[in-house]
C-alpha cells in the first residue's frame, strides 16, 4: 500500500482509500489482509494516517478506523469498518474496480 494525501486522493479520481492508524492494533490486522487482497486483485490500495487529515474524517463522517472507503460517485461512498474476511474484501474491492 502506498501513503498518500487527501488532496493528493481527491485528485488522483482514485475509487478506495484505507485509512488507519499507526498504533491501532484492529489497523494492523486489517493492513495485512488488504496486502492479501492487492496481491490478488494486482492493484495498490492508497492508505492514509487519520491522524494527519482531520479534515477528511470530517468531510467523510468516518466514525472509527480501520475504515475502507470506496467512492461510487462523487457524492456517495461506501465506508466498510468491519474487515470480516480475505474473502468478503476481495469481493468489495472488486465491485469497486
Amino acid at each position: 500500500m502506498n501513503e498518500i494525501t487527501y488532496t493528493d486522493w481527491k485528485q488522483s479520481g482514485e475509487s478506495l482509500l484505507y485509512i488507519y492508524t499507526p498504533m491501532c492494533g484492529t489497523c494492523q490486522v486489517a493492513s495485512k489482509m488488504l496486502t492479501v487482497c492487492e496481491q490478488l486483485i494486482d492493484k495498490e490500495v492508497p492508505q492514509l494516517n487519520a491522524n494527519y487529515e482531520p479534515q477528511l474524517m470530517n468531510e467523510l463522517q468516518v466514525e472509527s478506523v480501520p475504515c475502507l472507503i470506496i467512492k461510487k460517485t462523487e457524492t456517495e461512498v461506501e465506508k466498510i469498518y468491519a474487515f470480516q474476511s480475505v474473502p468478503y474484501l476481495l469481493e468489495k474491492l472488486k465491485t469497486a474496480l
